[in-house]
C-alpha cells in the first residue's frame, strides 16, 4: 500500500468523499485509493473486537454467473462444490490454475437456483473474470461483471447485529454464518450477508446501485454511535484479518501456492463428481502430501515480525514469513509463515531472522485469536 500520486488515476468507490471528509489517511490498494486508517489503526482494531467497526470494500470484484448449467460450470471451474450450496447460501472456495496453484480465493453466493454470485479479491477481479468466461464455454453459463453496479460495506465486530437491526426489515437472528438474503438497509435494497473478515460476527452489506453507499454508511455511523462504532480502513482489516488466520492473496496465497500448503485442503472437493480445473494436479498433493505448511508465529520479544523474514530451526533457515505485526489483542508481535514440510519446530529451537537478529519465536496452530461464540 502506498501514498497515492497525485498525476495518477487511482478508482474511488462510491464513500471516497465520505472517507475525504472523515479526514482518513487514503493510499493506492490495487489500483484504487482507499482509507488506511481515520485516526489509530490500533483503536480502530480493537473497536472491531470489543464493539463494531465499519469498513468499505467496495473495491472488492463482484461476478455474476447465470444461467441453466451456472452449477455445473462452477463446479468444473472453481474447486469447490457449489451446486450443493442452496440458494441463500455461501461457500469459501478458491479458483487455481491446471496445476493447482491460487489465482483467488472467493466466496460464492447462490442468489437463485440459476444464479450466483462470485465476490474476488480486488487485486485479482480480472483475472477471475477472465478465467471464468473461458471455463464457461460449453456451458449454459452466462458470466457477467457486475462489480460497477456494486458498493459493498461491511460492519463487523460483537456489536454488529445491535448496529444493524434497526436498519434493516431482515430476522438477523435468523440469518446463518455463510448466508446471504435480500433486504433493505436504510430504505435501500441489498443483499445482506453474515461473512467477513475480521475474525468477528459482522455483516456484509452489497448495495445495488452503489450511488446508495453514503446513505447507507452514515445511517449505520448514526446507529453505531452509542455503541462504539467506529470507520475503520485496510490497516485494522490487516491486522483483525492476522490474528484470526485468515490468508491475504499475495502473501500466504499466490499462484505458485496450493490449497493444502495453505491450510486449506478442506475447500479442494476431490469427491464431487466429474472433473474441475487443477484436479489431477490437487490430486497429487493430497495424495504425496505438501511440500511446505503454513504455521503461526509469536514472538518472544517486542520486534515485529515481518513478510520475507527468514524462519530459522537451530540456525538453519526453514522457511519465511508472510505476513507479520504486532498483534493488538494479544500484545505480542506474531505472523503467518510457511516452513518445510519436515521442520519439526518441536525438535529445535524456532526463530526468526530480523535484519540480522535472530528473535526467538514458539511456533503455534493458527488462528491467533478465535472469538466467543
Amino acid at each position: 500500500m502506498t501514498a497515492p500520486d497525485q498525476g495518477s488515476a487511482l478508482r474511488t468507490t462510491p464513500l471516497h468523499a465520505v472517507h475525504q471528509r472523515a479526514g482518513a489517511t487514503l493510499v493506492d490498494f490495487a489500483g484504487w485509493e482507499m482509507p488506511l486508517r481515520y485516526g489509530g489503526e490500533r483503536g480502530e482494531h480493537t473497536a472491531v473486537r470489543e464493539t463494531a467497526g465499519l469498513f468499505d470494500l467496495s473495491h472488492m470484484g463482484e461476478i455474476h454467473v447465470t444461467g441453466p448449467q451456472a452449477a455445473d460450470m462452477l463446479d468444473y471451474a472453481l474447486v469447490g462444490h457449489l451446486s450443493k450450496v442452496t440458494p441463500g447460501r455461501a461457500r469459501y472456495t478458491m479458483i487455481t490454475a491446471a496445476d493447482g496453484g491460487v489465482l483467488d480465493d472467493l466466496i460464492v453466493y447462490r442468489l437463485g437456483d440459476e444464479e450466483y454470485l462470485v465476490v474476488a479479491n480486488a487485486a485479482n477481479a480480472e483475472t477471475v473474470l477472465a478465467a471464468l468466461s473461458e471455463r464457461a464455454a460449453g456451458f449454459g453459463a452466462l458470466v457477467e461483471d457486475r462489480s460497477p453496479d456494486y458498493a459493498l460495506i461491511a460492519v463487523q465486530g460483537p456489536a454488529a447485529a445491535a448496529i444493524l437491526a434497526p436498519l434493516t426489515d431482515a430476522d438477523l437472528s435468523g440469518i446463518k454464518y455463510y448466508a446471504g438474503y435480500s433486504h433493505h438497509v436504510a430504505g435501500h435494497p441489498a443483499l445482506l450477508a453474515r461473512t467477513g473478515y475480521t475474525g468477528e460476527d459482522g455483516f456484509e452489506i452489497f448495495l445495488t446501485p452503489g450511488s446508495a453507499a453514503p446513505a447507507v454508511w452514515e445511517a449505520l455511523l448514526e446507529s453505531g454511535e452509542p455503541h462504539g462504532l467506529v470507520p475503520a480502513g485496510l490497516s485494522a482489516r490487516d491486522t483483525l484479518r492476522l490474528e484470526a488466520g485468515m490468508p491475504l492473496y499475495g502473501n500466504e496465497l499466490d499462484a505458485q501456492t496450493t490449497p493444502f500448503e495453505a491450510n486449506l485442503g478442506r475447500v479442494v472437493k476431490l469427491d464431487k463428481p466429474g472433473d474441475f480445473v487443477g484436479r489431477e494436479a490437487l490430486q497429487r498433493v493430497a495424495d504425496d502430501g505438501p511440500r511446505r505448511r503454513l504455521v503461526g508465529l509469536v514472538s518472544r520479544g517486542r520486534r515485529p515480525l515481518r513478510k520475507g523474514n527468514t524462519v530459522l530451526l537451530d540456525g538453519a533457515p526453514v522457511g519465511a514469513v508472510t505476513s507479520g505485526a504486532p498483534s493488538p489483542t494479544l500484545g505480542k508481535p506474531v505472523a503467518m509463515a510457511y516452513i518445510d514440510s519436515g521442520a519439526d519446530p518441536g525438535a529445535g529451537e524456532a526463530a526468526v531472522d530480523v535484519r540480522g537478529r535472530a528473535e526467538a519465536v514458539d511456533v503455534v496452530d493458527l488462528p491467533f485469536y478465535r472469538r466467543e461464540r
